[in-house]
């Protein structure tokens, strides 16, 4: 495995390059800013922890990374979970929740499990986020409408009785400025992109809140001011009870920032023709998800809508994303007293915005307009992420789809003798290969297999050789549509094997392919069914059951 840095520096690396890099790795880092800072408040966490994470993690994962465009940090995926966390566990918690999952993800890499994520489906995706999206959104309603609310609790549906019955505490001024907000974000990008709304709607709002003197919350009044300087290292305290406790959470963080990164990766292959390495990334991500915690961060993932703008913006190499994490950086040093005074209902529309583009509403009702099984696993999804847990959502809906693939697998497998009353046939088969075509010899059964013979259509195989109506002299198994077979298949040709020759018949195999083949040799039932009877087509297992017919005669 070798970073995708080491190879751009290796083909070699032009002034020119580095200019565009530059100039989307700023780009970028500006629009990083706002969104640490928003993704960190709305996790409960401190905002300049969100900026740590931005700096730290974006610039190791750019560094170690599979992927030429990678732009990491925190992101919306991870307020849920992090938000759970920290109110259970307090960021001590945390960190060691995060440690442990930058760790799975480099034992992931190493294992080459990067292919096994970009496995998990599509209606589960999307499931999920939509799921986190609609908490997100339910979570800045108060901020945005300038609720006096308190803490909020936890649960989606206590948290919206919590706003019922604080209702007539809504802020006119926060509601001004929070609707302003979301006018800028929806309106800017239509005139422009070369600079990213959230900038414009946080700096245009912070400046028209103090000029005014409005009395809305600021971050400053909520968390204090903002450090402007560098993030130190620190070592958590840790005990093995903490770490046994935070091994469930820290799956979830592991698993989330897996199939996050990925999925960010793949998008970014698709807009420029590359390819990442999976397994790289992986790693990439979780180192740097173990030094972020450690510099003060919360856990990191790949980014789609910044990976995204640094394509757009001309990033082509990792170079962008290590510019994006300085530029981050410089920022915070220069500007970050300056945050204090964001509105936090600004924030709050920022974050509906994302909460928007993380709704997969298109995706929702494309999937809604397809198959039944993919809409059941979609709303499976959906429903558990946003009552119970991501964790249980992914879960569960990766085992309700691996059911209904197994059903859909057993559907397209079929195993019918194709040699019962052929004389009774009025329609010849289309197919040249029919047997229908051929002659067949008195005492010769066909029996043909479709699909895959596994676990869950083996009933439905031995059900079908129940059809064959006493003892034939040769049964001929064809193959030429079986596609794969495991164990327990195996074991139903080896029954089928034993059965055979208890009523005297000679079992005969035609056209099988590599995978089924080489089960049979593995497992010795080939030199058990005899090699001589394992022919390539149904014309040499026909010659091959005359022969076995006038060599008994």
């Amino acid at each position: 495995m070798t970073p995708k840095l080491f190879t751009v520096l290796k083909e070699g690396y032009s002034l020119r390059q580095f200019t565009s890099d530059a100039a989307a790795g700023i780009l970028v880092g500006i629009l990083a800013l706002p969104l640490a800072i928003a993704f960190a408040i709305a996790s409960g966490v401190k905002p300049e922890q969100g900026l740590y994470t931005a700096v730290v993690a974006g610039l190791v994962v750019s560094v170690l990374g599979g992927s030429r465009v990678q732009i990491s940090g925190p992101t919306g995926a991870f307020i849920v979970v992090i938000y759970g966390i920290v109110q259970q566990y307090g960021y001590n918690g945390l960190v060691v929740a995060t440690v442990i999952a930058g760790f799975l993800l480099i034992a992931m890499g190493f294992a080459r499990m990067g292919a096994l994520l970009r496995l998990i489906p599509y209606p589960v995706t999307v499931g999920f986020t939509s799921g986190i999206a609609l908490i997100i959104f339910s979570s800045q309603l108060g901020d945005l409408l300038g609720l006096s609310t308190g803490p909020l609790p936890a649960d989606l549906i206590e948290k919206y009785i919590v706003y019922g019955e604080h209702v007539t505490t809504a802020n006119g001024m926060t509601l001004a400025v929070g609707l302003g907000s979301l006018a800028i974000l929806i309106v800017w990008p239509r005139l422009t992109h070369a600079v990213p709304a959230p900038l414009v709607a946080l700096a245009v709002m912070t400046a028209g809140v103090q000029i005014l003197g409005l009395p809305v919350d600021t971050v400053g009044t909520r968390f204090g001011s903002v450090p402007n300087s560098l993030p130190t290292l620190s070592i958590p305290s840790i005990s093995w009870d903490l770490v046994t406790t935070m091994f469930g959470p820290g799956l979830t963080i592991a698993l989330l920032a897996g199939i996050e990164s990925l999925l960010s990766a793949v998008v970014a292959d698709g807009m420029i023709g590359t390819r990442h390495r999976s397994n790289m990334e992986l790693v990439a991500q979780g180192v740097g998800n173990v030094l972020s915690p450690l510099f003060g961060g919360i856990p990191a993932t790949g980014a789609i809508a910044r990976t995204a703008s640094n394509i757009k913006a001309g990033g082509r190499t990792p170079v962008s994303g290590i510019v994006h994490s300085i530029t981050v950086l410089l920022l915070m040093i220069v500007f970050g007293e300056w945050a204090s005074y964001i509105p936090m209902a600004s924030l709050a529309a920022v974050l509906v915005v994302v909460a928007y583009n993380m709704s997969e509403w298109r995706a929702c009702t494309k999937i809604f307009r397809g198959p039944r099984s993919d809409m059941a696993i979609l709303l499976t999804t959906f429903l558990l992420t946003v009552f119970i847990d991501l964790t249980v959502a992914i879960e569960a809906g990766v085992v309700l789809s691996a059911f209904l693939f197994l059903r859909q697998m057993v559907s397209v497998s079929q195993a019918q003798l194709v040699t019962r009353d052929l004389e009774e046939r009025e329609e010849e088969s289309d197919d040249p290969l029919s047997i229908t075509r051929r002659s067949v010899p008195q005492g010769v059964e066909v029996f043909e297999i479709y699909g895959s013979l596994f676990y869950a259509a083996v009933d439905q195989f031995k059900e079908s050789l129940r059809t064959i109506k006493g003892a034939p002299r040769v049964l001929i198994l064809r193959t030429r549509h079986l596609l794969a077979i495991d164990a327990t298949g195996l074991r139903a040709l080896e029954d089928l094997l034993e059965r055979t020759k208890r009523d005297g018949t000679t079992l005969v195999i035609s056209g099988i392919h590599k995978q089924p083949l080489h089960m049979l040799s593995v497992s010795g039932l080939m030199e058990r069914i005899g090699p001589d009877n394992v022919c390539g087509n149904i014309d040499e297992a026909l010659e091959r059951a005359r022969a076995i017919l006038g060599g008994a005669s």
